[in-house]
Order: structure tokens, then sequence, then C-alpha cells
């Protein structure tokens, strides 16, 4: 494969979504990532959702432009299999990834002994290395409180896994960082990159800590307003809902445009001494300006809205479920080169996106993810030399496990 990172190879120990989202990111911008799981496929292999003859969507979805290599790293054969592997001499090889316990056999000063110049990167929950996960850490940074409309007092937390997201992100950041500092300087290092770290660097970053040290307030739930500027959902005229921004000025008169409620509008603000110009004093008058917007979507149908706000170049956008997100949105085709439709073994044809960067100088192709243990034989023969005889003995011991028998599993 050829991309911006071609030539990089990083070998990969992952589960969940941070891990390998990293992996499949440096994967898709060309780099050879080579991924390990156990024979079984590991506990990712069959995550939700699956299609109905088992094979796990999940899985396909996050291993993209990836190379898989089966190994059983519970025996002490698999374990230096890997450990060639990771350690491997050539000046873009020694980099791993994983969010394993680095330690036994995965310990990073134990493989510093075979390659003084490796690069780990390894994603954890908690700075001590204690469990955490998405759903656990955004409990603790504040954001199911003030998720929900403001008369629901209980914690909502989200659906998206936000801080996996931005970990995995991070981290591959992470990797190409330290990768750019060995070529500079000759040394390979560890990065440790905790979950929860990542959360609470953001909160920090988006000033709700400020908000709480400097101005002594708490952050109130107010729905799908947006704190401190204009931003709004309404229901349409045919059962579907709308969300209207207006964070700069030029979008709000936009808006005004779009709807013909400029006297309206007016009129709320000399009757409340606002200035609507301002973000701050939109905000303030939100229900107001709302009891003129809602009724205007109100008696109007999406499509009709739509057009309207194209013509006006207002910032808006539908609620859509994913199904309409799917049939609907021409974002979510192939109209978009962001997707293709390609063929993924055990699954069929479905819609699978590419990196969503656009670089200039280079295109980056679409690509699906491997069967597990697809690469197998290839990786043991070409990146460690093994002969065809001891890939044979390793695969009769049950040490090593390839694509091609897979049905008879």
């Amino acid at each position: 494969m050829t991309g911006i990172l071609s030539g990089l190879r990083i070998i990969e120990g992952s589960a969940f979504v941070a891990a390998p989202l990293c992996g499949m990111t440096i994967a898709q911008m060309g780099a050879d990532v080579i991924r390990f799981d156990l024979p079984s496929g590991g506990i990712d292999y069959r995550r939700w959702p699956k299609s109905d003859n088992g094979t796990s969507i999940y899985w396909a979805s996050m291993n993209k432009g990836k190379r898989s290599l089966a190994v059983d790293f519970r025996r002490p054969e698999g374990q230096e299999l890997l450990t060639e592997l990771i350690t491997a001499p050539g000046k873009e090889n020694g980099i791993l990834s994983t969010n394993f316990p680095m330690r036994d056999w995965l310990d990073y000063e134990t493989l510093k002994k075979r390659r003084a110049d490796l690069i780990a990167m390894n994603i954890i929950g908690n700075p001590d290395e204690s469990v955490a996960v998405d759903y656990t850490v955004n409990a603790a940074v504040g954001f199911p409180l003030v998720t929900g409309s403001g008369n629901n007092k209980s914690p909502v937390n989200h659906v998206f896994p936000g801080w996996d997201v931005a970990t995995g992100y991070a981290a591959a950041m992470g990797v190409l960082a330290a990768e750019r500092y060995r070529n500079r300087t000759g040394k390979g290092q560890q990065i440790k990159l905790s979950l929860s770290d990542v959360a609470f660097s953001t909160v920090g970053n988006l000033g709700y800590i400020g908000e709480v040290q400097i101005n002594k307030e708490e952050r109130p739930n107010i729905g799908n307003s947006i704190y401190g500027s204009y931003g709004e959902d309404f229901a349409t005229k045919d059962g579907r809902r709308v969300m209207i921004i207006a964070v700069s000025v030029s979008q709000w008169r936009k808006l005004l445009d779009a709807t013909e409620c400029h006297d309206s509008i007016s009129n709320v603000e000399k009757e409340m001494g606002l200035d609507f110009n301002l973000e701050e004093h939109r905000f303030e008058a939100r229900r107001e300006i709302g009891s003129i917007i809602g009724p205007w979507c109100k008696s109007r149908n999406l499509s009709d809205i739509r057009k309207i706000f194209e013509e006006n170049n207002v910032c808006w956008g539908p609620f859509q479920s994913f199904s309409q997100m799917v049939n609907e949105d021409p974002r979510c085709s192939t109209k978009n080169p962001l997707f293709a439709e390609m063929d993924q073994p055990g699954l069929g044809k479905y819609l699978i996106p590419r990196i969503p960067h656009q670089f200039s100088e280079i295109e980056h192709k679409h690509t699906r993810a491997p069967r597990l243990g697809e690469h197998t034989i290839q990786i043991l023969a070409d990146e460690i030399g093994l002969s065809q005889s001891k890939i044979g003995e390793l695969h009769d011991s049950g040490i090593i496990y390839e694509a091609e028998n897979e049905k008879k599993r």
C-alpha cells in the first residue's frame, strides 16, 4: 500500500476502541500495521454489532488497512515470535502500539534489551494504570450532569465513546511524534497515554475547570442549547427536528434573512434591552427567540426548510437516525469521496470510509479489514524469515493460525 506513511511499520496488540483506532488511522495513511490476535480472535473479534452469520461488523470497521497475524501469545513460542517481530531491525520498524498491560514478556525494558531504540505506545485507563473505560471516565468529568434538559437532574452518560476516539487519535499523534524524535536523536521511548488524562486535559482546555475555580460557577444542563451562544433544536411540520446555530453575527443575520423575522426579533431586543449582535445576549434570550423561530419551523416540512436554509447559507442540520443518515444524506454515500462500496469478507458489500484527511499530494485509497490470520504465513516468512517447515510446525502445534482454515473451525 502507498500513502503518506508508507514504509513505517507498527506492531499492534489491541482491544476496544482507542488502540485499534490508533493503528487504523496510521494504517490508512499507508503504514504497515500488523495486528496480532489469539487464534480465537480475542475479545473484540465477535463484538456487536454482528451480521446474521456472526461476523463482527465492529471488528471489521476498526481494523481497515491492517495485516492480521494470529498467534497464541499465551505460549512462550508465540511470545518469542512477537518479540522478534516487535524488535526487528530496520529504521522504520521497532514500534509497538498496545493497550495490553506491558508486563512480563511485553515489558518495555525487557523488549528494549532486544532493540534499544524501541518505541512503545501504551494506552492505559488511569495514570496509575488502574482500570478505566470511556463510560467510567465520562462519568467523572462532569458532562453527564450537564447533558439533557434542565428538568432532568439525573446523570445522562453519552452513547458516543468520545474519550476513546480522542485517545485513539492522540495515540496516533504520539506514535508519530516519538518516531520523529527517534529519527532526530536515535532514541526510542515508551509513551503512556491515559484515557482519563485525555478527558481531564480536554475539560481543562475547554474552560470548564477555570469556570469552577475562577467564576465559582457550576455549568447548568440546558438541553440542546449552546452555552453562551445561540443554538436550539426545533420540530418541523412533518415530525422531524432540526438544529439551528447562530454563533457569529454573520450566521445570526443569515438566519433572520431566511426566516424573515427581522421585525419580530427587533421587537424582542427592544423589550429586553439586549443587543442580539452579541452572542451572550442571544443566549440569554434563547427562549424568546425560540418562540419566533420555533413556529416558523413547525409550519414547514424538512424539505422546505432545507431549501430555504441552503439558499441563505444558514448554519443548521437535521437530526437523523443512523438509517436516515445512510439513506438520505449524500455525505454518507459514494457521492462523498470519503466512502467507497467495498466487499468485506464475511460481510459483503457496504460503505467503507477511508481516512478523512485530504492530502493535496497523495491520494489515500480505501482499504478493507483483514480476515483473522490472513497474513500470518506471509508475515512470519517475510518479516521474521521462518522457513515453510518451521511455519508448518507452528501451525500443527496450534501456535499460529491462518485464515484459509477458518471454515474448518
